[in-house]
């Protein structure tokens, strides 16, 4: 082929490739299949026109892209950790009023469900199921009341319940959708769960024992419950109230912020999941031990959650980044 013919052939891709490189674009995709393209272009220039300029321009071309890739996908990697060192966090800060309706929820339902399951000996099983109730009363008459934590291996408990928390967290969201009203239903319906559930264990008199193992993973569980329920109102909040924004701006705006919240949620859950499926089954474990599983598990949520992101949005402040509430 004849080098005005190959230029002329691959004029056009070129340009575009060469535009690509000095827009601000970073789609990484795009830039790699191209990149090859232009290989093949350096590698057959190199090959049939050594000492063209038409292989300098493809060489200096080539180098370009390799540095705008690389960078690329440094970037990227570089707002990953950008996400848990601050966007999650400020996510939190932002949300602090919508976690307070949310842990309100939680809280009045529980009461209500312990006040219900204490004046009606039916709710209980109305609430948590026959076979269930009669399985806990059993092992409670065996000296091991948490025995239900043994009923499978550590890896298929592990599986199962981060999944499982991890759709009620989902839904949570999703519900908010609803004004908000779904997922005050969601928190009610796992509050009414709780609370029916420690007045159980309280009527049998196993209590603190119950709690000092449902809190193993508990802490994480139902905090991280509670938060994804505030993205969940914020949800419907952003659509009943948009403020000075459109409707349609402040839906957007508040959907974007509870997806930061339930996406950074996941690993905790993660976390919550296997100290459940790996730790909780052992019941009867020293009680220093569960201390420290419970005292390392609110200290991380009382740093990470309150503490740290208020520092992170004094810090975006002080640099002069806003950071609306």
């Amino acid at each position: 082929m004849k080098e005005i013919v190959f230029l002329n052939k691959n004029a056009n891709n070129w340009k575009e490739f060469e535009a690509l490189l000095v827009s601000k674009s970073d789609n990484v995709d795009q830039l790699g299949d191209l990149y090859i393209q232009l290989n093949n272009d350096l590698s057959y220039a190199k090959t049939f026109y050594p000492n063209s300029k038409v292989t300098a321009y493809l060489n200096d071309l080539t180098i370009r892209a390799h540095q705008k890739i690389y960078r690329t996908k440094k970037e990227k990697k570089g707002r990953i950790l950008q996400f848990w060192r601050e966007d999650f966090p400020l996510a939190i800060y932002k949300t602090r009023k919508y976690f307070i309706y949310s842990l309100l929820i939680t809280i009045i339902s529980a009461s209500i469900g312990w006040l219900s399951a204490a004046n009606d000996e039916t709710f209980v099983r109305l609430i948590m199921g026959d076979d269930y109730i009669n399985r806990t009363e059993a092992s409670i008459a065996k000296g091991d009341p948490m025995a239900v934590y043994q009923s499978s291996d550590e890896m298929s408990m592990f599986l199962g319940i981060t999944m499982n928390n991890i759709r009620v967290s989902f839904l949570a969201f999703v519900f908010g959708i609803f004004f908000s009203i779904g997922t005050a239903y969601i928190l009610f319906g796992n509050g009414i769960m709780v609370g029916s559930f420690s007045f159980l264990m309280y009527k049998h008199g196993v209590l603190l024992h119950s709690m000092s193992v449902l809190m193993l993973h508990g802490t994480i569980e139902l905090f991280a419950i509670v938060v994804a329920g505030s993205a969940g109102i914020l949800i419907g909040n952003s659509f009943l109230f948009p403020g000075t924004y459109k409707r349609s701006v402040s839906f957007t705006k508040g959907a974007k912020l509870a997806t930061k919240i339930v996406v950074g949620l996941i690993p905790f859950f993660i976390i919550a999941g296997f100290i459940e499926g790996f730790f909780s089954r052992y019941s009867h474990m020293p009680i220093y031990l569960k201390t420290l599983i419970i005292g390392g598990s609110a200290t991380l949520i009382v740093w990470y959650f309150f503490i740290y992101p208020i520092k992170i949005n004094k810090k975006l402040n002080s640099n002069g980044k806003s950071i609306h509430n």
